[in-house]
C-alpha cells in the first residue's frame, strides 16, 4: 500500500502534466492505442488486434487511424512469437483538410523475449510490405528493442503490478524512391509509465520523439493492453 499509493499519484500526475503541456504545445501529437490478443484455449495460436488512434495535437486532428490484425503463434514457454498480418491505414495532413491517403499494408513479425534478473527484454522484428495510394509498392524493415521494468513486484503479470516501459525503434526502407522515399525512414524512442489492473488487462501512458529526415515531433500515448481466452 505505501508503494502503490504514491505510483498511483504519480500516474495521475504524469496523465494531467501531460494534457496540460499538450494544450500549450501544438507541435506536440497523441496517440490513443489499444492491444488485444485472443487466444484459443490450450493452443499456441491467437488472434492479434489493434486500433491506433493518431493525432497531430491532443485530441480532434487526425492525423492517422490505424486497424491491424493477424494470425499470431506463440511457443508454449512464452519466449517467441510469430505473426502473420494486416494493416489498413487512413492518414491525414494537419488542419481543416478532408485530404486522406489510404494504405494497405501486410506485414511478418517475430518477437523474441528474455529476462534479466526482473527486467524483461523484448526483440521485435517487423518486415512489411505497403501500398499506398498514388505511390510505388514499397517495402519496409523495423526493428524495436523493449525494456520493461517492474516497480513493484517480481512479474509485470501480477495484478496491481506498476512498471516503467523503454523502447527504441529503427525503420529502414527497402527501396529508395528519389525524391520521395530514403533507406533510413524513422526512429522513436519512447519512455513509459504502466499499471496491471489485472494479471490480463494493463493501462500505459508515455512520451515518444519520433524523428525522419525531415521532421522530429514528440507524441504523448495512452494504450490499453488486454488478454482474451476463448471459454472464458
Amino acid at each position: 500500500m505505501k508503494k502503490t499509493l504514491p505510483l498511483s499519484l504519480l500516474f495521475i500526475f504524469l496523465i494531467s502534466s501531460f494534457s496540460s503541456f499538450g494544450q500549450n504545445n501544438p507541435e506536440l501529437g497523441s496517440w490513443y492505442m489499444y492491444f488485444g490478443n485472443f487466444r484459443f484455449q490450450e493452443s499456441s495460436w491467437a488472434i492479434h488486434g489493434e486500433i491506433q488512434y493518431r493525432n497531430h495535437n491532443i485530441v480532434g486532428d487526425l492525423e492517422q487511424l490505424l486497424i491491424r490484425t493477424g494470425l499470431q503463434y506463440n511457443l508454449k514457454d512464452g519466449s517467441a512469437s510469430f505473426t502473420l498480418g494486416y494493416g489498413n491505414i487512413t492518414t491525414q495532413p494537419p488542419g481543416e483538410s478532408t485530404i486522406s491517403v489510404p494504405e494497405s499494408r501486410i506485414y511478418q513479425e517475430a518477437i523474441l523475449r528474455q529476462k534479466v534478473s526482473k527486467v524483461g527484454i523484448m526483440h521485435r522484428f517487423r518486415y512489411e510490405q505497403r501500398w499506398v495510394e498514388s505511390s510505388p509498392f514499397r517495402s519496409r524493415f523495423r526493428y524495436a528493442l523493449f525494456l520493461n521494468v517492474p516497480l513493484n513486484s517480481k512479474s509485470l503479470s501480477e495484478k496491481g503490478s506498476w512498471y516503467l516501459q523503454l523502447y527504441d525503434e529503427l525503420f529502414i526502407n527497402g527501396e529508395k524512391l528519389d525524391g520521395l522515399v530514403e533507406y533510413f525512414d524513422r526512429n522513436r524512442l519512447y519512455g513509459g509509465l504502466g499499471y496491471r489492473i489485472q494479471s490480463q488487462l494493463a493501462v500505459q501512458v508515455g512520451f515518444m520523439e519520433q524523428k525522419t529526415n525531415r521532421f522530429s515531433k514528440n507524441q504523448l500515448q495512452f494504450s490499453v493492453f488486454h488478454q482474451l481466452y476463448s471459454g472464458k
